[in-house]
């Protein structure tokens, strides 16, 4: 991840060393910044250190102290720009988990290819609505957002219609961790699994399974997106990352296809899947269902 977070710390320390530049100009100590807004005096280090992100508020209040007015609407940009990049997920969810869901739909009228990479759990465009609720779950619990579950897992329902369209292409790849992690109920896994096995048929859709005895060239360490060309979208614990300089995409890009390259697909993928629901279903007395 650390491309992704070297961009974001360069742009929020880009916009913290402007800042610094007009309290300079005009001729204030950040002690005398702090003072006049009644801000604690660290926080003025810490905005122009890039270990604070500002608020719109914050720099309003800045500019207007530092009598730089005419540099509102560029340093605002700067924020908002930057907002976009490292989206924190407390902001994202505030109105709910509805809300995200659909501020997707925009980007998925406009993506043509699909690449995505995961480690831990299904990706969301294959999950079934159980499995999807169960995700949110845990968000509104982490986050302590609006619950709005029900909502988010119908939209997030109606997002999948795209995986039938024939001008989309999808190409997932997951590890055989995936198929395993125990973040549900068992019943709920498997029908994801047996969800997986259909989805792996589909013609527009690549379905790549990466298993435990699989040689990696380069270490799955976390997942992510790539949407066409353009970005790539990184969620952490904290936020949501979306990359878009293209020496971040290609380096993304070139990572998915050695990733892609040792996976398993069509009958070996199935197979690896048909495995794991077995052992589930035995492992829970279902064997003879």
């Amino acid at each position: 991840m650390n491309s992704g977070t070297s961009s974001v710390d360069e742009a929020r320390n880009a916009l913290g060393k402007r800042l610094r530049e007009l309290r300079i100009a005009a001729k204030l100590s950040g002690k005398d910044l702090a003072e006049s807004l009644s801000w604690v005096g660290s926080k003025v280090s810490k905005i122009e250190n890039g270990k604070q992100t500002p608020t719109d508020d914050d720099i309003k209040d800045w500019v207007r102290a530092t009598k730089a007015e005419d540099q509102t609407a560029s340093l605002l940009a700067a924020l908002h720009n930057l907002e976009l990049q490292h989206a924190e997920w407390q902001r994202v969810l505030k109105a709910g988990m509805t809300a995200h869901q659909t501020s997707l739909v925009q980007r998925d009228e406009q993506t043509k290819l699909y690449r995505g990479f995961e480690n831990t759990f299904v990706p969301g465009l294959l999950q079934t609505a159980e499995y999807a609720r169960a995700r949110f779950a845990d968000a509104i619990m982490m986050h302590q957002v609006p619950n709005d579950i029900n909502e988010a897992v119908k939209t997030r329902m109606q997002r999948q219609e795209m995986l039938y369209r024939p001008d989309k292409r999808f190409h997932f790849v997951v590890t055989e961790a995936v198929l395993r992690y125990r973040l549900v109920a068992p019943d709920i896994m498997f029908g994801q699994l047996d969800r997986l096995m259909a989805i792996s048929s589909m013609r527009n859709l690549k379905l790549g399974v990466i298993g435990f005895g699989t040689r990696y060239v380069t270490d799955p360490r976390h997942g992510f997106w790539l949407l066409d060309n353009d970005l790539v979208r990184v969620e952490t614990y904290s936020a949501e990352l979306n990359l878009r300089q293209p020496e971040e995409i290609e380096l993304y890009s070139g990572i998915f296809d050695q990733l892609a390259a040792v996976a398993s697909y069509g009958g070996e993928a199935r197979a690896i899947i048909s495995r794991v629901m077995r052992e589930l279903a035995e492992e829970t007395g279902d064997a003879g269902s």
